[in-house]
């Protein structure tokens, strides 16, 4: 029906058509699947969850003399510094390394804090506290380094995340006799409640489950900022078992992604801590989905009640966890599920209104024509296995 060069064209001209997934879904249930892909352009899909395997970039520009970095602190947060003499990555999980402080204190007021809270700051232009210690040899002289940083002071901010956008994930319970502190919250025991961290029929990679629209080089909306799929991200496991309308029943795939900070917004940017497990960022992505042919809308009406995750006890602590058996979107949005004939109070990771906001964001940005689709210039295979490590170094596949 379309191609990329037509909708950007009317992109450019203002006359594209552009829905947010929920708008579509709305309009599919009038309209039909066939009427709303002869009147849509683009689809805008969008969540604002935690998303723990995401970092920071950064170069500091030479000092003189010179350092070539070998440690360092970002407010009191180790940065790695492998790879450059003053080229740093922040990993947003990364804790609070106390001994790295430059005041000597007992680094209380940070206990809370980790890289996912360092790179909130710098993202809202706030100052961050630089310690660095350098490897001294006749190109770089100098032995530390200490100073304040913003986002304008350095030259590469930029987020470089190695797995966003879980297609589907886990409800999280606890059939033990204590409380579990975990990635998803604490989860209380006896079946106490349950914790999902998708935002379900408005995530960007439920509405395209077999990633035909979505590859390297798609350009999506990062953080309030322009970023793009760099590859596809860690864990990808495009072979889990799914329903007949594609989609899976648990951790699929996944994007690895990358973007500028320095033109990123706070309010999609912001450092989290989960209690007794460590910190984390929240970040808003949204993913444009071009409407090409009317498979595409099909894809994208896909419903809560159409989508179904595994519920996993965590009391046991092994690799591969018993599960109470699958539970629909619709059921967990509804705010209570049933586990063994007990009701069970469940609650999101993600904000289901701030994943909404960055759907209509995306569109305003299409419809303003300051936002056009790129083509993808490889696709992201679907055909990965995932492996597990063994104490010896035996792989099993879990296909």
């Amino acid at each position: 029906m379309r191609t990329i060069a037509e909708i950007n064209e009317k992109i450019r001209r203002r006359q594209a058509v552009v829905w947010t997934v929920e708008e579509l879904k709305a309009r599919v249930q009038t309209i039909g699947v066939g009427q709303a892909a002869k009147e849509v352009d683009v689809v805008t899909t969008g969540t604002f969850e935690p998303m723990e395997s995401s970092g920071a970039i950064l170069n500091l520009g030479h000092t003189d003399p010179p350092i070539n970095i070998r440690q360092c602190w970002l407010d009191g947060v180790p940065a790695y510094s492998g790879f450059g003499a003053v080229d740093l990555y922040l990993g947003a999980t990364q804790m609070s390394d106390f001994g790295g402080m430059a005041d000597g204190g007992d680094g209380g007021e940070l206990r809370d804090r980790g890289g996912g809270h360092v790179i909130a700051d710098l993202v809202a232009g706030k100052t961050v506290h630089l310690r660095a210690i350098g490897q001294v040899s006749d190109c770089y002289s100098r032995a530390s380094f200490e100073t304040t940083i913003t986002r304008n002071t350095i030259n590469q901010f930029y987020l470089f995340n190695p797995r966003n956008l879980y297609q589907n994930f886990i409800v999280g319970v606890n059939g033990g006799d204590r409380l579990l502190h975990t990635y998803l919250g604490p989860l209380q025991p006896h079946l106490g409640n349950a914790v999902y961290s998708n935002p379900g029929a408005i995530s960007p990679l439920l509405n395209d489950p077999d990633l035909e629209l979505i590859g390297i080089g798609t350009r999506i909306f990062l953080g309030g900022g322009v970023g793009y799929v760099a590859w596809e991200g860690t864990q990808h496991f495009p072979l889990q078992k799914r329903l007949p309308n594609r989609t899976p029943i648990g951790p699929a795939a996944t994007l690895a992604l990358i973007g500028d900070a320095k033109q990123m917004q706070a309010r999609w940017v912001r450092g989290c801590f989960f209690k007794s497990y460590g910190p984390s960022l929240m970040l808003g992505v949204g993913i444009p989905l071009p409407v090409l042919h009317e498979e595409v809308v099909a894809r994208c009406a896909v419903q809560d009640h159409e989508l179904a995750a595994p519920i996993m006890d965590f009391s046991i602590p092994r690799r591969v966890r018993p599960t109470f058996g699958l539970v629909s979107y619709a059921q967990l949005k509804s705010g209570r599920i049933t586990i063994e004939g007990k009701s069970v109070r469940v609650a999101p990771l993600a904000s289901i209104y701030l994943s909404r906001q960055v759907a209509l964001e995306l569109k305003q940005w299409i419809t303003s024509g300051k936002f056009t689709l790129t083509e993808a210039v490889a696709p992201i295979s679907m055909e990965r296995s995932f492996l597990a490590q063994e104490q010896w170094g035996t792989r099993i596949s879990l296909e």
